[in-house]
């Protein structure tokens, strides 16, 4: 062969390759079977990565519930701690809302004085039920003053009921005021640092030297606060100073974090990344701090009412204890009663706030939410058919 149909050969295949080439590219961007991906890959590329499964709006809504509701009530019923810590709280939450509505206000001179506690002599029938007898057991009504009455002839359990809305008043304004402001404070001041931390620290400094108690009691007796959502912000005005700190200290650490790292290269907003990133995982310790401050709250209103620093026009708890103590109740046997029934309930709903603290612990470990989410979706897939659920995908089972 010569080279002149060397060279003619050579041009031809040039010539069909470009032709090849150009048919090619005409198909894949003008309707052909292959549409380019704006990545440069096409639809058979094994880059691409398809979804099995497409999640619908009810399969979204079943995530949520089995992650933020079916799962902290499993963690919470597991736990006896939760059971009892829940039951607890729920029980003075619905003394102090439903009771108020049941239960009529203590007046003077209801009943003799210091009646003693479920004395079966003052009994009351309501709704009309008669007496009936049910075989040993005879029905004869109901206790008239379950807790006795003081030396006034005032119904105790009267004033423990409606005393209660006052007292969870202010547990809830104290404890959120501290936490929340604490947790703002402390996690922007962790993570901006410069002279952003430098300022939030120092005011933190000044509020937590600021002796707590002696404060409450010269800012009670001046502003002659009566609201009990004041109340409780007055009470806990110093106690946010060492959550901040705590806080800071926390965040510092996760602020180098991999995935904050990451939230910063793809450039999501510094509020997102502090408030949806890092402080979920500082939940645990944010709660127990709630649980602490909210009983912080309980004792130092008891014992300012009790020594007469806050203005009052009800009696609750920390008031019946001073007309308790001045009239001699904690050395007269039949007046026992008068004292032990407030401290009781301060105890109490101190001993629930405890133990709900202590599971909810459990409640926001993600560790522990993962292992009950999949227990729940275990569940669901015994029960029925072989449809995978969302929470199978999720688990990768």
């Amino acid at each position: 062969m010569s080279p002149t149909d060397e060279s003619a050969d050579e041009a031809d295949a040039t010539t069909d390759l470009k032709a090849a080439m150009t048919d090619g590219d005409t198909a894949m961007t003008d309707g052909g079977t292959d549409e380019t991906m704006t990545d440069g890959g096409t639809v058979d590329s094994p880059f691409e990565v398809v979804s099995e499964y497409e999640e619908t709006r009810m399969d979204r809504y079943s995530k949520y519930y089995d992650a933020y509701v079916r799962a902290p009530f499993a963690i919470i019923w597991r736990d006896w701690r939760a059971r009892i810590g829940f039951s607890i709280v729920l029980f003075y939450l619905l003394m102090g809302t439903v009771g108020t509505s049941i239960v009529e206000p203590a007046g003077t001179l209801d009943g003799d004085s210091f009646i003693q506690p479920f004395n079966s002599q003052y009994t009351i029938q309501p709704w009309g039920i008669p007496e009936f007898s049910l075989g040993f057991w005879t029905y004869t009504g109901i206790w008239e003053f379950p807790l006795g009455t003081d030396r006034m002839g005032r119904d105790l359990f009267a004033q423990t009921v409606h005393a209660t809305p006052s007292i969870l008043k202010m547990i809830t304004a104290g404890a959120l005021f501290a936490v929340g402001t604490g947790t703002v404070i402390g996690a922007v001041a962790g993570y901006r640092g410069g002279w952003t931390d430098t300022v939030l620290s120092s005011i933190t400094d000044v509020f937590i030297n600021l002796p707590g108690f002696p404060l409450v009691m010269v800012l009670a007796l001046l502003l002659d606060v009566q609201n009990p959502y004041l109340i409780g912000i007055l009470l806990s005005v110093a106690a946010w100073g060492g959550v901040a700190r705590a806080i800071r200290s926390q965040v510092l650490t996760l602020r180098q974090e991999n995935f904050v790292e990451s939230g910063r290269a793809m450039g999501i907003p510094r509020r997102r990344i502090v408030f949806k990133d890092i402080v979920p995982h500082l939940m645990p310790y944010v709660v127990i701090n709630m649980t602490n401050t909210a009983r912080r709250v309980i004792f130092e209103a008891a014992a300012l009412y009790y020594l007469g620093v806050l203005p009052f026009r009800d009696l609750n708890w920390g008031v019946t204890l001073n007309l308790a103590q001045s009239g001699g109740a904690y050395y007269r046997p039949d007046a026992l009663h008068w004292f032990l029934v407030p401290m009781f309930a301060i105890i109490g709903i101190s001993i629930g706030l405890i133990l709900l603290g202590q599971s909810l612990d459990r409640v926001f470990n993600p560790r522990v939410r993962a292992r009950h989410e999949k227990t729940t979706v275990d569940e669901e897939a015994d029960m029925g058919g072989d449809e995978p659920s969302t929470g199978d995908m999720i688990t990768g089972k």
